[in-house]
């Protein structure tokens, strides 16, 4: 008998043959532990052998039905068909140059596709990295390159890396800054308008936390000395926030009208996971500079900055750029990823996974008081738990919720600022029969809370 392999050759079902985590991947863990720094942990200790659509499989034979996509990065699946083909004709002429050395067609290609994609119709420019982080923190380096000013500018619940600098923009200590100081300089967050939390009401939020914002801005940072405005369009980490419609635009407004390079950091919502190429398009923003990562290349390591191409060209030659930047083997995955997202029509996707997940998320809320707020787009849906009858952020549910979860083999992660949000990321090629099969083990294990 074939051995079966991933991608769309993996039977998309779940399976559960030994207890969450099995003897082998237990054996594993122990190894881990060993040799694997402390510091990196894990949200569900079963090792994975193969992995392909809207499953994973251990190394036991647990079939597991995928929430997570490791964290919004395996958008078209774990072995999409396009990425591998790519990606394994790409590893066979050659693995690295170095773009800054001899470059390749692939890096330029990846930046024409950016250019093509993200919003507006300027002229536009990129350059690759391998992480968000360092996305992130070479948006900063241009910006301030471009401006000649010092001064970055982040919002409450933001998260942008582990970088130092970008520990810096993080608002959330725990764990991500907690002993790690000192940070970099010249770093001011402000209020974002947080509706479900905003102490007026969600009506009123957009407004006033805008002015909020630029009063912050303007008197205890001084517009001029403010190279850019980092923020999320849907603020993955710190629990799904949508800022109230309204916000972005104001805030990209007072960017422009100062000088300012507005950022929007799409490293979590890019790529059709929110139903359309980049969240920010949902309120017409056209940013100066675009950070992607994540969902640009199937699983593979690769990031970018894009951006008007007269702010882009502000560093000097060889001020941007790093040994592994826009890997060749990358670049041809990201290439491959996103003709998936084209002839899949992803986007599409994305908007049915919202509307299943919602409607049967709502009917739980009807149910289960705990659940405090809905909200997301596309493939990018969170719930916020509460105590019952109070706003109280309830993190011991969203714990045993995930710890529940992943018992009936179903990978679900949690976030927000105070640990009591259950987020879900699955793959947008998710099939519906194990997208509804999933949102069943969530609502089972909220009766059993």
């Amino acid at each position: 008998m074939t051995e079966l392999t991933g991608g769309p050759a993996l039977p998309q079902e779940r399976r559960i043959v030994t207890a969450i985590p099995g003897p082998k991947s237990q054996e594993l863990l122990a190894r881990k532990n060993a040799a694997v720094a402390g510091g990196v942990g894990l949200t569900l200790p079963v090792f994975t052998k193969r992995a392909g659509g809207g499953v994973l499989e251990d190394v036991d034979g647990n079939s597991l039905i995928d929430f997570g996509s490791g964290i919004a990065v395996t958008s078209v699946g774990s072995s999409a068909e396009a990425v591998v083909r790519r990606a394994t004709a790409q590893l066979a002429d050659f693995t690295h140059t170095c773009f800054m050395v001899t470059p390749y067609e692939g890096y330029v290609e990846v930046c024409e596709q950016l250019a093509e994609l993200t919003p507006g119709d300027h002229a536009k420019k990129s350059a690759l990295f391998n992480s968000g982080a360092e996305a992130v923190e070479n948006a900063v380096k241009i910006a301030r390159a471009h401006t000649k000013r010092q001064a970055v500018v982040v919002f409450d619940h933001g998260y942008h890396g582990r970088t130092n600098l970008t520990m810096a923009l993080t608002a959330k200590n725990m764990p991500y800054k907690h002993g790690f100081g000192p940070f970099a300089p010249e770093v001011y967050r402000v209020p974002v308008a947080y509706g479900y939390r905003w102490p007026t009401g969600p009506e009123n939020c957009a407004e006033e936390a805008a002015a909020q914002a630029i009063d912050a801005m303007t008197k205890q940072v001084g517009a001029d000395n403010i190279a850019a405005i980092i923020i999320e369009p849907v603020l993955g980490e710190g629990g799904f926030i949508e800022p109230a419609k309204g916000f972005l635009p104001r805030i990209a407004q007072f960017a422009k009208d100062n000088g300012i390079v507005f950022v929007a950091d799409e490293i979590q919502s890019g790529f059709c996971r929110t139903g359309q190429w980049f969240a920010c398009e949902d309120e017409g923003i056209v940013p100066d500079l675009i950070t992607t990562a994540k969902g640009i290349a199937g699983g593979l390591p690769l990031a970018a900055v894009t951006g008007r191409a007269e702010i882009m060209d502000a560093a000097h030659a060889g001020g941007l750029g790093g040994t592994y930047g826009g890997n060749p083997v990358a670049c041809a995955a990201a290439l491959g990823s996103i003709e998936t997202m084209r002839e899949m029509d992803l986007n599409a996707k994305a908007k049915r996974i919202e509307e299943v997940m919602k409607g049967r998320l709502s009917a739980m809320q009807e149910k289960f008081d705990i659940i405090g707020d809905i909200r997301g787009r596309g493939a990018m849906i969170a719930i916020e738990l509460v105590k019952s009858g109070t706003k109280d952020a309830n993190p011991e549910a969203a714990g045993a919720l995930a710890k529940a979860c992943h018992a009936e083999g179903l990978i679900v992660l949690t976030c927000g600022t105070y640990g009591n949000v259950l987020r879900f990321l699955p793959p947008l090629v998710i099939g519906e029969d194990l997208l509804n099969e999933g949102l069943d083990i969530i609502e089972a294990a909220f009766a059993r809370l």
